[in-house]
């Protein structure tokens, strides 16, 4: 009998030269400082522990709502849309991401993206087998619009503020190319609770303008995988013939709904992040260091050592002395844009307080 083929013989040959998303680093143990994903460091809002609590055995062992109804209904209210039908829930936003490539998204019409920005695009792209084309910020990170007009892209995904930076993209930038662009426009809102301006005006009108967000960051609900999609109701039913039957389960549903019944907590840890983030912002650049003004709940920094040096060996020598002091941030060593720099997380007052003396000893040290 012939020998059988491996298995990655059959594989498609695009995946097989796929190199997928690495998500920063989750560590083991409770004493790391993790710096390094961007996740809200105080507790969700009690009425989100509260509604888990109330789940009963029999909501487990029936399926979730398939659209989601109620989270849609209560995402439109949130931000003052017409009513569900604008509002698409999904599995993270992520999964949003990956929905939206498959609708628009092939080996012809081309996918694309800032760069640098969230580096899921690309890979999302590939597994779509889609062609996708990178439009380059330079130093200023100020959007080029007449490069992503020109770029003749079927679906452009923005992201703003953009990551890894924290710079935020005004409105009236967003305006004049959704104005221009003839393909859809995603504005990629993550950390978007955290800016001054954002595009969620701009969705009833522009029907090819849509904004995604997550609970994740500003409702620190990570754990529960909770996004949305704010557009046009054409996009929204085109999303619902692709996605998963029961995309987003009975207990995401509940915590969703449960995070936006209570604005008001919210609010405050928003403001709390930013209060941070911009008290280390001023203390960081008035050490002589260079930081991008953030509007995300994360800085992004070129450290510098004693000397005043700064480069990609110096931002990754502070990187492993945080790492060895079991304090996580974030490295991009794959752009020259980005390289000498490191992107970290806003924390407490007391983890913020804890890296800036560990930085200290990093500065005596080298």
């Amino acid at each position: 009998m012939p020998a059988k083929s491996s298995i990655n013989d059959r594989v498609l040959d695009h995946v097989q030269a796929l190199h997928a998303y690495v998500p920063g680093k989750q560590p083991q143990g409770a004493d790391w400082i993790k710096l390094n994903t961007n996740e809200n460091p105080y507790p969700p809002s009690p009425a989100v522990v509260q509604a888990l609590a109330n789940l009963s055995g029999d909501q487990f062992r029936k399926y979730p709502s398939p659209v989601s109804g109620e989270l849609r209904k209560a995402f439109a209210a949130s931000v003052g849309l017409p009513n569900e039908e604008w509002a698409f829930v999904g599995n993270g936003s992520d999964e949003i991401l990956n929905l939206l490539m498959r609708l628009f998204c092939d080996s012809e019409r081309c996918g694309g993206y800032m760069v640098p920005s969230y580096s899921l695009y690309p890979v999302l792209l590939s597994i779509q087998n889609a062609k996708q084309i990178a439009v380059r910020y330079d130093g200023s990170f100020e959007l080029p619009i007449d490069d992503v007009v020109d770029c003749e892209a079927n679906i452009f995904f923005l992201t703003s503020p953009n990551a890894p930076t924290g710079v935020g993209i005004p409105t009236d930038t967003i305006r004049n190319l959704a104005a221009a662009f003839e393909g859809v426009l995603v504005v990629d809102e993550a950390y978007g609770a955290f800016a001054r301006e954002n595009a969620l005006s701009l969705v009833e009108e522009f029907p090819n303008l849509c904004v995604t967000r997550t609970l994740s960051k500003s409702h620190s609900l990570a754990g529960m995988r909770i996004g949305v999609l704010l557009g046009n109701p054409k996009i929204v039913q085109l999303l619902d013939k692709v996605r998963d039957s029961y995309n987003v389960n009975v207990v995401s549903q509940a915590a969703g709904l449960a995070a936006l019944s209570d604005p008001e907590y919210y609010n405050g840890l928003v403001e709390k992040i930013v209060t941070t983030r911009d008290k280390y912002l001023t203390q960081w650049q008035t050490a002589g260091w260079k930081a991008y003004t953030s509007e995300s709940n994360f800085l992004f920094v070129q450290p510098a050592n004693f000397t005043g040096t700064t480069g990609s060996k110096v931002a990754l020598s502070l990187f492993d002395f945080l790492r060895e002091h079991k304090i996580l941030v974030r490295y991009f060593g794959n752009d020259p844009l980005t390289d000498s720099y490191l992107r970290i997380s806003v924390g407490s007052d007391l983890e913020m307080l804890t890296l800036s003396e560990t930085i200290d000893q990093w500065l005596k040290s080298v």
